[in-house]
């Protein structure tokens, strides 16, 4: 036992050695961290700094930066600085909730494919192209654009900001599952036929058992780099919702809101699409950054390239 334990922690030791020599790896989990601290430390921030992210002041309209506004202030006379703060919780929360979601839909379809096998794999991966064949941009708009009222949910509910939120996180988590399925699927498919889960059935183990504690634990890799990769795919398509208007709704606000907010205003005041604009792209060049340098850290041929 204690052999395996060792090599365990060897292994996650030498994918942290490799993960450890990327820079460009490290520099994308650094700006990662340093985004989600700086977004969650926003009501800090507006204690400190007199402001609201939320309270509107027409006397402020447009106020260029200087004194409590660091960043100046919106059409409405809101503090831009603090509302890119709160903006980002509901980006980044999206993201990192839709990755969460789908992986773990897609690592439960494929587990279950590639163990049972037979009629209920085929019957699985059927589904699997179907989702995969379906236009996702055209898709996410028309479920984004649902009445929840007719499906049975109440006015208080709809017009709180936590029905966009929640729908918004649910469709990416229903459409968003097919590539980590197959990827659990083909490392189940592997893993079934060896040694250690032979002997584990024949000892009377039974299939939750082999998968959770034998099968799962060994296809992890592959799913941690695609969640990981998932979490960009995610605040894009929040960003690109909420700026067609159909995903974040006021009082709640996010980067693509707030894009969308100011497109009618590029011409007079720019920097209030230029501040959310970027820093989707910062966060999403992070994350992609970081998923190639786990992609390499989990890849047993890295070393030999």
């Amino acid at each position: 036992m204690s052999d395996v334990i060792e090599k365990s922690v060897s292994v996650w030791a030498l994918r942290w050695r490799r993960l450890a020599a990327d820079p460009a790896a490290l520099a994308g989990l650094a700006v990662l961290l340093i985004l989600i601290a700086v977004c969650y430390a926003a009501p800090l921030f507006e204690a400190w700094l007199d402001v609201s992210a939320t309270e509107t002041d027409l006397l402020s309209r447009f106020d260029p930066p200087g004194g409590g506004h660091w960043l100046g202030s919106d059409d409405a006379g809101r503090d831009e600085f603090t509302r890119l703060l709160t903006g980002g919780q509901t980006s980044l929360s999206i993201g990192l909730l839709g990755a969460l979601g789908s992986s773990l839909l897609g690592t439960i379809i494929g587990a279950i494919a590639g163990y049972a096998r037979g009629k209920t794999d085929m019957v699985l991966m059927r589904i699997t192209d179907g989702v995969i064949s379906l236009p996702t941009l055209p898709l996410l708009i028309i479920l984004a654009a649902l009445d929840l009222s007719k499906l049975g949910f109440s006015q208080d509910f709809i017009r709180s900001g936590a029905a966009g939120y929640w729908r918004i996180v649910l469709i990416v988590t229903l459409l968003g599952w097919t590539g980590v399925a197959r990827l659990v699927r083909a490392g189940t498919l592997a893993l079934a036929e060896r040694e250690f889960v032979l002997a584990a059935r024949a000892q009377g183990a039974g299939s939750w058992w082999i998968l959770t504690v034998h099968i799962l634990p060994n296809a992890v890799s592959p799913v941690i780099v695609a969640t990981t990769l998932a979490m960009g795919r995610v605040i894009l398509a929040e960003s690109a919702l909420s700026f067609l208007g159909v995903g974040i709704q006021p009082p709640q606000t996010s980067w693509g809101s707030m894009l969308t907010n100011a497109q009618e205003l590029i011409g007079t005041a720019p920097e209030l699409a230029i501040y959310p604009g970027l820093l989707i792209l910062i966060s999403v060049i992070a994350i992609n950054f970081l998923g190639d340098g786990l992609q390499a850290a989990f890849d047993p041929r890295s070393d030999a390239r």
